[in-house]
């Protein structure tokens, strides 16, 4: 495996009409999980990437497990879990331009996780192992999965790279902070975004935010900006990265994982950090001008016409 990552993947439900979900009566369904976007972000661009969690012992396991395998992301580490559900999730389109998501994940499979799930060959052999902050914050036996996986990481010389991907729904504000700071202090690689950093530091500079990671430990910070694109930091150089303009965003959740999923594929080929931090944003770009999380992530070919392309005009001729 390039990347191998855990955590937990649900299913969404999304109402087809906006208003209170009391009144919505038709529904769309789709896979949704912060690693497994990622995972599958890298897998269409031709990378070889590995899923450990649970799902329940349900058809929406089923589905769930069906899907990221045909995405082209290995599953030989999920366990279907007979005491527990999949989780789901709904979203609330309140008026156009505002949603609400209403999680039903207490007690599902994926929360059930324990250090006895990770698979310690399949972290030993890879290059990354790519971790969020939501799936330690799911439970306490979750939080000894992470830690154990970066345990288990840290002894095999395998980098490990972490998005805070802040809930803060599922976090205590103090326990919860220490809890990813310790994280952070343990991974090489942190790529927070500014509402993380403020959490984590209580500062919204991007600099100071960086400097923090650093300072904790991590060789390289790589701050999201949004639509004003991305900060890197290293220990020898930093600067700032555009982002790729977007005349509509259809949807911007996922685009955080599809920046991720830039990133790790410039540092597994090796680039330099300008480049890696330029797909990370050319990914991101992407995810928001396509209604879902990994709709809109592109293959090696689809990404290399889109960042070179010069007009960026829609119609490929």
């Amino acid at each position: 495996m390039d990347v191998v990552s855990l955590g937990e993947t649900m299913i969404l439900f999304s109402p087809e009409e906006t208003g209170q979900l009391r009144y919505n009566q038709n529904y769309s369904s789709r896979i949704a999980g912060a690693e497994t976007n990622t995972l599958i972000g890298l897998a269409k661009l031709g990378y070889q990437t590995g899923w450990m969690s649970r799902v329940g012992k349900d058809e929406l396991g089923k589905r769930i497990i069906a899907s990221v395998r045909g995405e082209g992301v290995d599953t030989s580490f999920v366990k279907e879990d007979e005491s527990a559900p999949t989780g789901l999730f709904l979203k609330e389109r309140t008026t156009v331009d505002s949603s609400k998501v209403f999680y039903y994940r207490k007690f599902s499979a994926a929360s059930k996780m324990t250090p006895a799930d990770v698979e310690e060959s399949y972290i030993a052999k890879a290059e990354i192992l790519y971790l969020t902050g939501i799936t330690p914050a799911l439970s306490d036996s979750c939080k000894e999965t992470v830690f154990h996986a970066i345990k288990v990481a840290r002894n095999n010389g395998v980098k490990i790279v972490f998005d805070p991907n802040i809930r803060k729904t599922l976090l205590d504000e103090k326990v919860g902070r220490d809890m990813l700071l310790e994280i952070v202090a343990k991974a090489d690689i942190i790529l927070p975004g500014i509402s993380e950093g403020d959490y984590l530091f209580q500062t919204k500079d991007c600099k100071q935010i960086a400097a923090e990671c650093k300072r904790l430990g991590a060789e390289m910070a790589i701050v999201k900006l949004g639509e004003e694109g991305a900060y890197y930091s290293t220990s020898k150089d930093s600067g700032y990265i555009e982002a790729y303009p977007v005349k509509t965003v259809l949807d911007p959740i996922g685009a955080g994982d599809g920046f991720a999923a830039g990133v790790l594929s410039g540092l597994l080929d090796a680039r330099s950090i300008q480049e890696t931090v330029k797909r990370g944003c050319a990914i991101g770009a992407l995810a928001t001008r396509v209604s879902g999380d990994i709709e809109g992530l592109p293959d090696r070919e689809a990404l290399d016409e889109y960042m070179n392309r010069i007009d960026k005009e829609d119609v490929i001729r």
